[in-house]
């Protein structure tokens, strides 16, 4: 989605034909088969077009959690639109489901250095965690220098438990190794090693995949090469990868894992 923000504005996206109940229902019975749960972070843009997709997930078991209203990054936002997107995110998902939401991932892991404001404005709305700094170098987004392993951060108004995604360690750089297009290009075995380590370590693993990820034959859009590479790479093989990684390693939800921390 974040590829193809400058080819495919908000405001037309009703305008595509929605694909996504049916790659939330493949990616349901996928972890049905391996008794897994997830967490699942939704943009409240489309809990309020499929409320049904928001509660057959919750009815599977899975925790709910807050992507923001409508993918904007956060380093795009002022404030005080930043504050209305997670409120007016997380009062729908909670209507829907009957349960709180604890958690929030910003679209492309866009709370960077300088952008720790958002952190204030997840704890001011009542947020438990937060899952947005991911500690690589990358251009576009990227928390350098940041832990690698959940933690808890201390801010003026409160704490709020911190869960970056998988990364592993090789000669002395931190590699993603958390999901997405990087378990697409990427060899398994990386990833492996990562869920290994932090096994052998006792620190839970967090992988994240989007639903379009398990649809190769979703439609093409005319975007430049770059792009289309970044998006359409791997698709065909993501779902035999991720069914291979769900039989190796046990998955939860984030809201487990902090009921525990």
């Amino acid at each position: 989605m974040a590829a193809f923000a400058p080819w495919v504005l908000p405001a037309d996206w009703h305008r595509w034909p929605s694909r996504v109940a049916r790659c939330v229902d493949r990616l349901l019975a996928l972890l049905a088969d391996h008794q897994a749960r997830a967490t699942f972070f939704v943009l409240g843009w489309l809990a309020q077009r499929h409320p049904e997709v928001v509660r057959d997930i919750a009815a599977a078991g899975h925790e709910i959690a807050s992507h923001g209203w409508d993918h904007a990054r956060v380093t795009g936002q002022a404030p005080v639109a930043f504050r209305t997107s997670v409120r007016r995110t997380k009062q729908l998902l909670e209507a829907l489901t009957g349960s709180p939401v604890l958690g929030f991932r910003a679209p492309s892991f866009s709370i960077i250095p300088g952008q720790e404001w958002a952190l204030d404005v997840l704890i001011e709305e009542g947020y438990c965690y937060d899952s947005s700094l991911f500690p690589v170098r990358r251009p576009g987004y990227g928390y350098p220098n940041g832990r690698r392993d959940l933690h808890w951060i201390d801010r003026a108004g409160g704490r709020l438990l911190e869960v970056p995604p998988a990364t592993a360690r090789w000669g002395g750089v931190t590699v993603p190794a958390g999901g997405g297009a990087y378990f697409r290009v990427f060899p398994y075995a990386l990833f492996r090693a990562a869920f290994r380590d932090h096994e052998r370590r006792g620190v839970p693993a967090t992988f994240y995949i989007h639903p379009w990820e398990i649809d190769p034959e979703q439609p093409r859009v005319a975007v430049p090469l770059l792009t289309r590479l970044r998006h359409y790479t791997g698709l065909a093989r993501t779902e035999r990868r991720l069914r291979r990684l769900l039989s190796e390693f046990r998955f939860g939800t984030i809201a487990a894992t902090v009921a525990r921390a």
